[in-house]
């Protein structure tokens, strides 16, 4: 989801129709519940949904480096059978259609597909080391 507004971002930190309506109504991405937040604007709630969110994001990290790790051990892998095949490791035609395959997925997803593309290159390095370092 691509985002635009401020009810866009809570939409994206999972907030409710009501603190998009709030946000919509406010102007402001303040959630917090209770007259003082409507008055004199509650910080702790946006500092607590600050620290969720920060949390939630160390949480997608981690799971992202499970994937590298997995995405490395496949690649071994793949090294393992192009050599029993007489493949060469290195095969340009395959990384760009996974590098195009990547940046369509992002244009798909709402994110930037340059970004993505280079991110995806980073990857494709990654791999080619692991199925060389085999041999």
């Amino acid at each position: 989801m691509m985002v635009h507004e401020p009810e866009d971002a809570v939409k994206a930190a999972g907030g409710s129709s009501e603190e998009v309506e709030d946000v919509r109504v406010s102007g402001e991405t303040n959630t917090g519940r209770g007259e003082e937040g409507r008055e004199g604007h509650n910080a702790t709630a946006p500092r607590e949904r600050l620290e969720d969110l920060r949390v939630e994001i160390q949480d997608i990290d981690r799971e992202l480096v499970q994937l590298l790790a997995r995405r490395v051990s496949l690649a071994r892998a793949v090294g393992i059978v192009k050599r029993e095949l007489g493949m060469p490791a290195l095969d340009p035609a395959r990384e760009a259609a996974v590098v195009r395959h990547a940046g369509a997925m992002a244009r798909e997803a709402g994110v930037r597909d340059e970004e993505v593309r280079h991110i995806f290159w980073h990857l494709i390095g990654l791999a080619r080391r692991a199925q060389l370092e085999e041999e």
